[in-house]
């Protein structure tokens, strides 16, 4: 009898963007003279994460871009929730419209049955976009092959601590490892041109991402994140 996989919160979610979408984005970053060394939340450390970043918040000409990804990030993310509706009501207690005016207690039922329409509002109410990073891991040399989870407590302003989810689209392949490498699930993801992958912030998601070899790995990720309590809940 075949056993049904153990739940662990990673999807993958092939064709996110085309190839050509994918091609056109690693083909920016190639030209572009802003990039810099990775950093990691100590800083610029090789040794913990070896690799060439271009972050595009602030970026005017980069503003495409983001919109790109964030939209197919987005359309991914409503997925996700349906799959895993607590990761949206398990924090809040969230109520919604219903019939005769009342407000209902938004249920994982509920959240699973809406549509597009009804459940991106709230979504948008709740969890808001992290800065995307485009990431360029040279073949034999680059990579992240500490282990570490994307919560850290170093920001004044908390915003580490608002991380709810992880994604990586991954822009190329054509090389060899390179994977995402969850610790605790023990699970490998390997890249493949136009996929995403989803999963939880924390410590139960501690991963590091493997030396490609015989070829560039290039990356666009970021965090899915709360929004901040002010925005949230206001003068309470």
């Amino acid at each position: 009898m075949s056993q049904t996989p153990p739940v662990d919160f990673i999807e993958v979610y092939p064709d996110a963007l085309s190839r050509e979408q994918c091609a056109a984005l690693v083909a920016r970053f190639n030209a572009s003279n802003e990039t810099g060394p990775g950093r990691v939340g100590g800083g610029v450390l090789p040794e913990l994460k070896d690799s060439l970043d271009l972050t595009l918040a602030g970026k005017p000409a980069w503003r495409d871009a983001e919109g790109l990804l964030n939209q197919a990030v987005f359309k991914a993310l409503l997925a996700y929730l349906r799959r895993y509706p607590y990761t949206l009501i398990a924090p809040l207690m969230l109520e919604v419209p219903g019939e005769g005016g009342k407000r209902h207690r938004l249920t994982a039922e509920r959240l699973v049955a809406m549509d597009d329409a009804t459940l991106t509002p709230i979504v948008q109410t709740v969890l808001r976009p992290g800065a995307i990073n485009l990431q360029r891991y040279t073949g034999g040399r680059g990579g992240y092959p500490y282990w570490h989870c994307e919560l850290y407590p170093r920001d004044p302003r908390a915003d580490t601590l608002h991380r709810h989810l992880l994604w990586t689209l991954y822009l190329n392949d054509g090389f060899e490892e390179g994977e995402t490498e969850f610790l605790y699930q023990q699970r490998k993801i390997g890249p493949r041109t136009g996929s995403l992958l989803i999963a939880p912030a924390g410590f139960t998601h501690t991963h590091r991402g493997n030396r490609p070899l015989g070829g560039d790995k290039i990356i666009a990720t970021s965090w899915i994140l709360f929004q901040r309590a002010e925005q949230l809940f206001g003068g309470q």
